[in-house]
């Protein structure tokens, strides 16, 4: 039985594969049918037909031949083959009597058709074929016109194009099936594409964000204490001491950062929360002992949306950071969180004087301290020149990455941010947070504009 099955299956595919070598067994199916009906006489109706009763005419085996040859090419032209085979079958029923039964093969023609237009024609091409048929097998045929062998002509070509209709309504159906699908895939597939690209970027300017604060603040006091070693050990000891925690702080942020890339259930995946204004005492006493001094004035830090907070915190970790790159000795800044309305207001202002690095350099990464101190990847140290945090030539922070990665955190939340000098000297970062954060919004260009050089 599976031998069986599976021969049977091999020949469907291959007269599948070979519409011409389908087509043309058909037609000899049909001859064969056709000559073997014409051999059986139907009687009165009050008996069984009897086989052999009766011989066809050779015109009408010539008729039966013709009409079959014809369905051969029934795929590529199949209103002409249903012309040829209609016009062959009303010419038997005008001319033979009793006919031959060459309507088998405008039958198959009238489903082809039928199964490869549209319904209208189907309607059309059915009926005339249909009516033409029928009354010439009852006006030229010798039985009366009531004959059920009269209403079987009607009644198979009906059937054939109601056949047709359907089988052609089932293919655009599925089709159809076949079409959304593929769609809906393509629109899977773009979609997960567009969700990665935006993780990509979520999880680029967290990093920035945390190479950019400590890595800086770790530059910066390895630079005093290097200035400071031979003078002043005890603090050149208190410097590196900063150096190991701001080190430390970086590596566990890129831990719970890289740890997002994680397939679920790895082991030792971080559960570290996120940072957020509830650790701000923390970032901002980071940022004194480096020798920049920070007043903060934050009212309801406990109480944003988290990825509001976590887009507060960030922009105050970068603006800070900037400020200590290239604010100059002597700055002070002020950082402020307050709530009005719907909205979370972050302000970071500065008294920076905008040394080398918030005006356009001369050289990549130079630097002048006020001792003098000079060279590549030279900045500014508390005390003096000496290594600094690695300056911009055009004046921008980790390639210009910073003010923009804010803009994006803020513009994601359906937020605006500004960023500029101040009248009198200094820098002002201002952003404007909804507390209803909108994560699942695309960014629109356009939204977080702000003037002013980037940092």
């Amino acid at each position: 039985m599976t031998t069986l099955s599976s021969g049977f299956a091999r020949a469907r595919r291959w007269l599948r594969d070979h519409p011409l070598a389908f087509d043309a067994t058909l037609a000899f199916c049909t001859l064969v049918a056709m000559i073997c009906s014409s051999f059986t006489d139907p009687g009165d109706g009050h008996g069984p037909p009897a086989f052999g009763a009766r011989t066809p005419e050779l015109f009408s085996v010539l008729l039966m031949t013709l009409t079959a040859a014809a369905l051969v090419l029934r795929r590529r032209r199949p209103m002409q083959v249903l012309a040829v085979t209609a016009a062959l079958a009303a010419v038997e029923y005008v001319l033979m009597d009793p006919p031959a039964p060459v309507v088998m093969s405008t039958v198959i023609a009238l489903y082809t058709v039928a199964s490869r237009t549209d319904r209208p024609t189907t309607w059309r091409v059915g009926l005339l074929t249909m009516g033409g048929l029928t009354a010439a097998a009852m006006v030229f045929g010798s039985t009366p016109w009531y004959s059920q062998e009269n209403f079987g002509v009607f009644a198979w070509t009906g059937l054939a194009s109601a056949a047709g209709d359907a089988v052609r309504s089932r293919r655009a159906f599925v089709d159809a099936i076949r079409e959304r699908a593929e769609r809906a895939e393509r629109t899977r597939e773009e979609e997960a594409r567009r969700r990665v690209a935006e993780e990509r970027l979520r999880i680029a300017r967290d990093l920035h964000d945390v190479v950019a604060h400590h890595i800086a603040l770790v530059n910066v006091q390895a630079g005093v204490a290097a200035h400071v070693m031979d003078k002043r050990p005890d603090q050149a000891k208190e410097a590196l001491a900063h150096v190991r925690d701001a080190s430390r702080s970086a590596l566990n942020e890129l831990r719970v950062t890289v740890g997002l890339l994680r397939q679920q259930g790895d082991p030792e995946a971080p559960t570290e929360p996120a940072p957020g204004l509830a650790v701000l005492g923390e970032l901002v006493t980071t940022f004194r002992n480096a020798g920049l001094p920070v007043e903060v004035a934050c009212a309801d830090r406990d109480r944003l949306p988290a990825a509001v907070d976590l887009a507060a915190y960030r922009v105050i970790q970068e603006a800070l950071t900037n400020v200590r790159k290239h604010a100059g000795a002597g700055a002070r800044a002020e950082v402020s969180v307050v709530r009005v309305g719907a909205t979370a207001e972050v302000t970071v202002l500065d008294n920076g004087r905008g040394s080398a690095g918030r005006r356009p350099g001369t050289g990549p990464g130079s630097g002048t301290g006020p001792d003098g101190g000079t060279g590549p990847g030279s900045g500014t140290g508390p005390d003096g020149g000496g290594p600094g945090g690695p300056g911009d030539g055009d004046g921008q922070a980790g390639g210009g990455h910073g003010l923009v990665g804010m803009r994006e955190r803020v513009t994601a939340l359906g937020g605006a941010l500004t960023a500029g000098p101040r009248y009198g000297g200094g820098f002002r970062v201002h952003a404007i947070l909804p507390v209803e954060a909108r994560t699942g919004e695309p960014d629109r260009p356009g939204t977080a504009g702000g003037t002013g050089l980037r940092r």
